[in-house]
């Protein structure tokens, strides 16, 4: 026993040691903060501890990010500190000890941010004195390239999905050459394509002979990435044995496709049907014209005989609602709330056939943007669902009919009007409004009679397609009536050009 408390005591002693060491260490640093306040050595200054958009890949969807802080701040000298390059206009809310940043547009594509915050100080807990000012934080991210899909015209190009990519200045085909491409949309994220297409060497007959399929893009988040998303990878979806397949809308989630199918057999048997992800193709039983899945992926417009009908994205449901006023629709916003569409006036005292565009919400609000004797061909919301681009034209005075096709902006609020730019002629011309509501993309396709090129890509109309410019319109940021829209041709030959989301 005497041997073990010996053995004991040198230990005893040595922790006792320590302890008493810790006890005034710790003790002497807290009263030296006190004495020596924000410009002691021992305390380092507020940190960033993360910033949510750190080297990440931004899309369109993408509307805030957050810093978090180690230590309450005085948020004035952050606010008035904090630095994003390039400019990204937005708004500061603060929860404790995070501030989050939500811009006000969507971020311009295919560009690199930094984010930086010095010289603020953090929220000094007595007698409202300067606080100790921070570490300097400097935080990186970019936008998604900017990128674009067409169907190519010319050459090797022909009939074939070519993805371009702006950002970084290459293109790719993404389909085989034994398959012509009629029609195709993005998925989402922009990692898939579907489209349909027919075997080549059918020529017209190949119009009853789609089949549905996807495709690989390469792109994987945003950006392109080929060894986790190798392009070019086709999967049948739908085949054409029985039905021939016609027009088809992907909803905004990806996870449902509608497709007008007829039965070969039988033309008076024609139906929507719907393909659901890892689903058999499956029938609607619904009939009428022009479609589209609503923004929410939980219901259909049709335009059915005067008007347009909302029905659920289930067989044989009854009508959400009927909108008997309306004869075409032409968008839907990407909130879902509102929609662009079109009534067809008729004065029939005066044999005057005119069309109005109308902005059409969840909450009754039917406001008339504009009455033309023209046509509506497309409109687009823009991402903040705040303004429309449409492509129009204008009845020319004459004793020949003449239509004068331009692009013209309205702004949702004001009902203004602001033409963009007019072209020389109109014809199939396809649009597609960028994912940051910046740029237009529309092709101006060529067309022939001419029953040698049988085997050539045809349009809605089975005439031969003998080639197609792409054109980027970039409207004026602001509304200054000095400003112009700047019209560029790309230097690409195809058509029905979209924009990678």
């Amino acid at each position: 026993m005497i041997n073990k408390l010996r053995l004991q005591e040198p230990i005893d002693k040595l922790s006792m040691l320590l302890i008493g060491g810790f006890s005034v260490l710790i003790g002497g640093l807290m009263i030296g903060d006190k004495l020596c306040g924000e410009n002691c050595f021992l305390r380092k200054g507020p940190q960033v501890e993360s910033f949510t958009w750190q080297e990440q890949n931004i899309s369109n969807k993408d509307r805030a990010f957050i810093l978090t802080f180690d230590r309450p701040m005085d948020k004035a000298t952050v606010e008035k500190n904090l630095v994003i390059d390039p400019p990204l206009p937005g708004k500061v809310s603060w929860a404790g000890r995070r501030l989050a940043y939500t811009v006000e547009t969507p971020v311009p594509y295919g560009q690199t941010y930094t984010v930086q915050l010095s010289e603020a100080r953090e929220k000094f807990r007595k007698n409202n004195k300067a606080g100790q000012e921070m570490e300097p934080f400097v935080g990186t991210f970019q936008s998604r390239d900017r990128a674009l899909a067409y169907i190519g015209t010319q050459g090797e190009e022909k009939g074939k999905l070519v993805f371009y990519n702006i950002t970084q200045q290459h293109k790719r085909m993404l389909t085989p050459p034994d398959l012509v491409v009629m029609n195709f949309e993005f998925y989402p994220e922009g990692n898939r394509i579907l489209f349909s297409a027919y075997k080549e060497g059918l020529g017209i007959d190949g119009l009853r002979k789609l089949k549905l399929y996807t495709v690989t893009t390469g792109v994987n988040n945003g950006v392109e990435d080929s060894n986790n998303n190798p392009p070019g990878k086709i999967e049948e979806i739908l085949d054409n044995e029985t039905y021939q397949n016609n027009q088809f809308d992907l909803s905004a989630d990806g996870e449902t496709i509608v497709i007008q199918r007829v039965n070969r057999q039988n033309p008076a048997d024609f139906d929507l049907w719907i393909v659901r992800k890892g689903e058999k193709a499956e029938r609607l039983r619904v009939t009428g014209g022009y479609f589209e899945i609503t923004p929410d992926n939980q219901a259909l417009a049709v335009a059915r005989g005067e008007g347009i009908g909302i029905l659920p994205l289930e067989p044989e449901s009854e009508p959400l609602d009927f909108l008997p006023k309306f004869g075409q629709l032409l968008d839907f916003s990407p909130q879902g709330n509102s929609a662009a569409m079109v009534d067809f006036n008729t004065d029939k005292a005066n044999l005057r056939y005119t069309k109005s565009l109308f902005y059409v919400n969840n909450q009754g609000i039917e406001k008339e943007l504009l009455n033309t004797e023209g046509s509506i061909f497309n409109c687009q919301f823009t991402p903040t669902g705040t303004q429309l681009y449409c492509l129009l034209t204008e009845l020319l005075e004459g004793e020949e009919y003449r239509e004068q096709p331009y692009f013209a902006k309205f702004d949702i609020k004001s009902g203004e009007v602001i033409p963009l730019a007019k072209l020389s002629h109109y014809q199939d011309i396809k649009i597609s409004l960028s994912p940051d509501g910046l740029a237009l993309l529309f092709d101006q396709i060529l067309t022939s009679d001419d029953t040698r090129l049988k085997d050539n890509l045809t349009n809605d109309s089975g005439q031969a397609i003998v080639g197609g410019k792409l054109w980027l319109l970039i409207p004026p940021i602001n509304n200054n009536p000095n400003s112009k829209a700047d019209l560029k041709e790309l230097p690409l030959v195809g058509f029905r050009p979209q924009w990678l989301p």
